[in-house]
């Protein structure tokens, strides 16, 4: 949910209301998702996909790809397939995490997992649905936006998803977990592929949509790597800091399950400012477009200061 004592962030002596901002997008975000994924037959898959589809959260993906695509000058409708594409993957990561046999968890976003609900079979057949219908929604739903792009996008999210992304992020991940030698090199590739994979592929994905140049879709890449990571150092940090109920999630899990983390490395105190730095760096790639990026410069303050 978006937080409701969030404040309005003031960038380059200019007001934006990000609360309202986050709140607007994410209820065009709500609407096109419960679109665009209707019950069909067997019920209880699309049942399954709808409930952790439509569980709620922050929806900082599609709205991410959203304003990147408005900053380029393209509309919003035309970019709205594949914000949804983006969530339905995002939401396919999230119900195979919380599986038994990845970080075995109860809860996500404040109600039970989906193999909770649904059984573990179900549960992985609903996150494959979802990242199969994915790619078939971007492809079938996208228009007056060139073959071209279309295809660049949908070759963004593979990536994105598959061995050199996500998913290799996460065996990494796995594998890590209960050594005691883990560098913050070793880290930081973990997550640049389990986490800023997928934020990069919302940034890049916008961009790519509203006909970024080289030049752009460079700038952009640098400053979604760097909220990509900066999301993460938080996250480790709100699992030592934040409660369950604030979190939507069980707290504490990392430790439980020995993963290495940024605050096991280098504390909270130093890890935020890292977090804090790597926002500053992914805002200064932003300059040159001026005000229109607000929203993002925006967005990328905010992950720094959210408590879920």
């Amino acid at each position: 949910m978006v937080q409701t004592d969030l404040k309005p962030i003031i960038i380059s002596d200019s007001n934006f209301d990000l609360k309202t901002y986050l709140k607007t997008k994410k209820e065009l975000v709500e609407k096109a998702l419960d679109e665009s994924l209707p019950i069909g037959k067997p019920e209880k898959i699309y049942e399954a996909m709808r409930y952790s589809l439509l569980a709620g959260g922050k929806r900082l993906r599609p709205i991410l790809c959203l304003a990147t695509a408005k900053l380029l000058g393209e509309t919003e409708n035309t970019a709205m397939p594949t914000a949804c594409a983006l969530e339905m993957i995002h939401t396919m990561s999230l119900i195979h995490d919380d599986l038994p046999a990845m970080d075995n968890d109860d809860y996500r976003r404040g109600r039970l997992t989906n193999h909770k609900v649904y059984g573990e079979d179900i549960a992985i057949l609903a996150g494959d649905g979802l990242l199969a219908y994915a790619f078939e929604y971007v492809a079938e739903n996208s228009k007056n936006v060139p073959a071209p792009r279309i295809v660049k996008v949908l070759g963004i999210l593979g990536k994105a998803v598959g061995a050199n992304g996500l998913v290799g992020g996460q065996v990494m991940d796995l594998d890590c977990e209960g050594k005691s030698d883990i560098t913050a090199e070793i880290l930081t590739t973990i997550h640049r592929n389990k986490t800023g994979a997928l934020l990069e592929a919302c940034v890049s994905c916008g961009g790519v949509l509203g006909g970024a140049s080289p030049e752009d879709l460079s700038r952009l890449s640098i400053y979604a790597q760097n909220i990509g990571l900066a999301f993460q150092i938080i996250d480790d940090v709100l699992d030592v800091t934040a409660t369950s109920e604030e979190l939507g999630k069980t707290a504490g899990k990392d430790i439980s399950a020995q993963k290495a983390t940024y605050p096991k490395l280098w504390g909270i105190e130093t890890s935020q400012e890292k977090a804090e730095q790597l926002v500053k760096d992914a805002v200064a790639q932003l300059t040159v477009y001026g005000e229109k990026a607000l929203p993002l410069q925006a967005i990328a303050e905010y992950i720094v200061t959210r408590k879920n």
